[in-house]
């Protein structure tokens, strides 16, 4: 004998499904709504360093194009909360910053932040210091700029086979020549760049030990230490690489206030 069915018996069953249905949609609404609320605030903060590197680039008397900011990390929203970001990147092009008269173009400056302390009234106040446990820098000094410093009219710097390549005029025993050589770069304790022209030629110069002390005379006066600019972040210069598209500068700094302003 067949059993007996209430005609509404598979009601309660839609039922279910429907309200389960109706329960993960509002789980991707919700879901899809903190992930938007997540990415506005990851502009708002990118906004705000922004901001205030532009600032701090300012008081060090250097000038540059807008930072680009990004900050890394997911959730972002969590770390806002903890007032911790595990990596912050600024980009800074076309700086110039003033050295004894002259100006020092860095055509691009990386900024590489870790573990960065920025509260929520900071980011929300503009009052207050962003500071990074570390922070790592490249850059690229034009070897026009660095060329200036060395005072010297009409020398050229460029990049050969690795090496600091130097070429210009010089007057030797009153023969107008054209030396060319290399230098070895290095960083000095001062955190200048240490330029050391250790093998100069020239065409046409004189068979004649005396000719040859007035060229390595000539090589002795531009083996320099050449001052760099004040870098962003307090960033003390580690080491210097010459290549095609300049003199490649590597900085890093420990527990870096990344805006001073307030």
């Amino acid at each position: 004998m067949a059993e007996d069915y209430p005609a509404d018996g598979a009601r309660p069953r839609r039922r279910g499904r429907k309200l389960l249905i109706g329960l993960f949609v509002l789980l991707l609404v919700v879901a899809g709504l903190l992930v938007v609320a997540d990415r506005v605030a990851v502009g708002v903060a990118e906004r705000e360093i922004a901001k205030r590197v532009s600032q701090e680039v300012s008081k060090q008397g250097a000038q540059a194009a807008e930072p680009d900011v990004k900050v890394f990390g997911t959730p972002f929203l969590t770390q806002v909360l903890d007032g911790r970001y595990q990596r912050i990147t600024i980009n800074l092009r076309d700086v110039q910053a003033p050295v004894e008269g002259d100006v020092v173009r860095l055509s691009v400056l990386d900024v590489d932040a870790r573990n960065v302390r920025a509260s929520l009234d900071t980011l929300r106040t503009g009052q207050g210091d962003i500071v990074a446990d570390t922070v790592n820098g490249t850059g690229t000094i034009s070897y026009d700029s660095l060329a200036a410093l060395l005072k010297r009219p009409g020398l050229t710097l460029g990049e050969q086979n690795g090496k600091l390549a130097v070429t210009g005029p010089a007057d030797i025993l009153g023969q107008k020549i054209t030396i060319s050589g290399t230098a070895d770069v290095t960083v000095a304790d001062n955190g200048a760049v240490a330029l050391r022209f250790n093998d100069l030629d020239a065409a046409g110069l004189p068979n004649l030990p005396m000719a040859r002390g007035l060229l390595n005379n000539f090589a002795k006066s531009i083996s320099i230490d050449v001052p760099l600019p004040e870098l962003p972040f307090q960033l003390a210069v580690r080491e210097v690489r010459p290549l095609p598209e300049g003199l490649a500068v590597t900085a890093d700094a420990k527990n870096v206030p990344i805006n001073s302003v307030s």
